[in-house]
């Protein structure tokens, strides 16, 4: 496996914790800095912390309180264009909703072949 041309950062929102740590880690071992976080506060304190963008958002699109992951991604994306994952285990959320938001929806269990080949198109990893 290649490793990305620089170290992207990703942030990944997911309310279930072995499934943040699961993806933290598949996402580190390809090179790639993570921001963690169970919710999208946690996520904006976090990166605020740091001061960067992050140049990808993996959200869950079920998240227990506040924004669904649409709100989470749209809230983060702010001013900037940022690539974005959407992971849902509900599969009845709208691929309409997410082809409107340029998002890539996933639904889970996600494999990681396919967790990578989504992010080689986002240009977070190389091919």
């Amino acid at each position: 496996m290649k490793a990305p041309r620089a170290s992207k950062l990703v942030v990944v929102i997911e309310d279930d914790p072995l499934v943040l740590e699961a993806t933290g880690g598949l996402l580190r071992s390809w090179g790639c800095r993570v921001v963690a976080a169970e919710s999208y506060g946690e996520a904006i304190a976090k990166l605020s912390e740091i001061g960067q963008r992050p140049d990808l958002i993996v959200c869950d699109y079920r998240l227990p309180q506040g924004p669904t992951g649409v709100d989470a991604i749209e809230m983060l994306r702010g001013a900037f264009e940022i690539p974005a994952l959407l992971i849902s285990a509900d599969a009845s959320s709208p691929p309409s909703e997410t082809r409107q938001g340029g998002y890539h929806l996933l639904h889970k269990p996600v494999n990681a072949a396919a967790f990578r080949a989504a992010l080689i198109e986002a240009s977070v990893l190389q091919r």
